[in-house]
């Protein structure tokens, strides 16, 4: 029998259209869960209704409008109006009812976002006019990114949104995101584009590890010697108006920004711009500034000593707390190893009659509001009663050195400290396949405790050191595995059908896509509407489609199969 041939292209003209993919790694593996419809949230909120009734939207004519006079919400509106019509081409379906505007109706609109703030809202999709109402402008914030993931545009080139109603706030009310830029320098512009993609998952902090061992790029006016000696070159710094131009950015989107100091250990850098800084260690026992490698080096750890230490600390951070507005500073304080401080007769002698090392309250003048790594009270150092306490060591890390990271939480919750947990979320440790599910798993209250032990838990962050991280995989490495981290700390407790939420999560990859992140795919499929530094969208299969085959695909096939037999 002869054989029939078809060109491919043809092939392809017939496939089922798809607002985006996700397919299996093999046949013999279909993805379990339920496939989500188009315009589905991500975060999942925490009261969402569906209706099945749809309506369009007309981008020429389509308007955000809000009673508040409030340059946040003015910001937020322009932002809005790009992101969900400014390069995409669809039109309105002329047969459908039409929302014609968003109306936002918020309560304060407070210059800075704080721990305290209000993020909850109130949205209603309804032919004509779409409601917003919320108590404060972050609420409004949160209600529309949410607003912007109901639209889609379907196979027809066609603005859809269903009818619906989202009541919704956050279970955590912090929400963090850290970036270290002293491994690697971050550019400013990277910066932003990643306090985007916070705003699309809805954090509201971003943790700022701006200085350690291997850098300093913070430009001191006090210390300005510290940035020249102490950053990777000259441009690789962040001046008072960059830092201002990323406050301001993440303020509009609702973001907080706190930056992190590391002390007493991780300073390194500190040491090149500034003299006896550094503790002299004695390696060999009896000259100082000589190194026991892998002990410690020739000088390590802020020397506790000298008042000119302490000189240097307060004026330091009274400059950065100028600098940055938010309540709290995160002093570090974690792997401060004090190898090089056992060497030192002198040291010794002070920890002796001072204390030092085990009474942390020595640095609690610096700030009013202060944060930690949680190494000083694991290891039964005093700290003032309202230090918010951060947890990051995990078994997963090394098990012969660490215990399981709930381990940890439990024992600082029952000292009284609230806390902030990382311990399963840091994200530079990564593996090939679907790693972003170990992370969304975790649950930062699966410790035994009382119902006050588990409200000290204030929330948690995603972190990523970048010893291997720089510009070239921040962004992919971080996205959409920070998502899965996002939805845990936002949504209900309940909300925990991982494989369900495969799909709305590649919706959200997909939706970062469009907005300009380069967010990693989580398996295999493909993105409609998103050409990502290619002409075409690329070919899909048509397997494992949620819409109906078309009968003339099916005869199709037969008739390939019978004519090439």
């Amino acid at each position: 029998m002869a054989t029939l041939t078809f060109p491919i292209f043809f092939l392809m003209a017939i496939l089922p259209f798809s607002e985006g993919y996700l397919t299996y790694i093999a046949a013999r593996l279909p993805l379990k869960g339920f496939r989500a419809a188009p315009g589905a949230p991500w975060p999942m909120p925490k009261e969402w209704t569906n209706f099945t009734e749809q309506f369009t939207v007309d981008p020429k004519t389509f308007s955000i409008v809000h009673d508040v006079d409030c340059d946040i919400l003015v910001a937020a509106e322009k932002r809005y109006q790009d992101l969900l019509f400014g390069k995409q081409s669809g039109r309105k379906t002329p047969s459908l009812k039409q929302v014609e505007k968003l109306h936002i109706t918020s309560g304060k609109c407070e210059k800075y976002p704080s721990i305290d703030s209000n993020e909850s809202y109130v949205l209603k999709v309804s032919p004509g006019i779409a409601l917003l109402e919320s108590s404060a402008v972050w609420g409004a914030l949160r209600g529309l990114e949410t607003f912007s993931q109901l639209l889609y545009i379907d196979s027809n080139n066609e603005f859809k949104i269903n009818a619906t109603i989202i009541v919704d706030s956050p279970r955590f009310q912090h929400r963090g995101l850290m970036l270290d830029t002293a491994r690697h320098y971050l550019a400013v512009d990277t910066i932003l584009a990643n306090l985007d993609a916070m705003a699309y998952n809805k954090f509201n902090v971003f943790h700022w590890h701006i200085v350690d061992d291997q850098s300093f790029p913070y430009v001191s006016e006090e210390f300005p010697a510290l940035s020249r000696k102490g950053a990777y070159g000259p441009n690789l710094v962040y001046t008072k108006g960059d830092i201002r131009k990323i406050i301001e950015y993440a303020r509009l989107r609702g973001i907080r920004v706190i930056p992190e100091f590391d002390t007493p250990g991780h300073t390194q850098s500190w040491g090149r711009a500034l003299k006896d800084f550094l503790t002299p260690c004695y390696g060999d026992g009896k000259n100082p500034g000589t190194a026991n490698y892998t002990s410690h080096a020739e000088f390590e750890i802020v020397n506790p000593i000298l008042n000119s230490t302490y000189d240097v600390i307060h004026k330091l951070f009274s400059e950065v707390k100028k600098d940055f507005p938010d309540q709290y500073l995160h002093l570090g304080m974690d792997e401060a190893y004090r190898a090089c401080w056992a060497t030192n007769p002198e040291i010794k002698n002070f920890m002796t009659s001072n204390g030092f090392g085990s009474n942390f309250t020595l640095l609690e003048h610096l700030s009013t509001k202060i944060i930690i790594w949680h190494d000083p009270v694991d290891n039964g150092a005093e700290v003032g009663n309202d230090t918010i306490v951060q947890i990051w060591k995990d078994s997963s890390f090394d098990p012969n050195k660490f215990k399981p990271g709930h381990e940890y939480l439990s024992k600082v919750v029952k000292k009284g400290y609230k806390t902030i947990f990382s311990a399963c979320w840091y994200l530079n440790y990564i593996s090939y396949g679907q790693d972003w599910r170990k992370r969304y798993e975790c649950e930062p209250l699966d410790f035994a405790g009382s119902e006050d032990d588990h409200s000290r838990v204030i929330g948690g962050e995603a972190c990523i050191w970048a010893e291997y991280v720089d510009e070239t995989n921040l962004l992919s490495r971080l996205w959409p595995r920070a998502s899965a981290v996002a939805e845990r700390l936002w949504s209900p407790r309940h909300v925990k059908d991982i494989d369900s939420a495969a799909f709305r999560l590649d919706q959200q990859r997909c939706r970062m896509l469009r907005r300009g992140i380069p967010a990693e795919p989580i398996l295999n499929g493909y993105c409609e509407q998103v050409d990502w530094k290619a002409d075409t969208n690329p070919a899909v299969s048509a397997a494992e489609s949620t819409k109906a085959t078309k009968p003339c695909f099916a005869f199709f096939i037969v008739t390939v199969y019978i004519y090439s037999q």
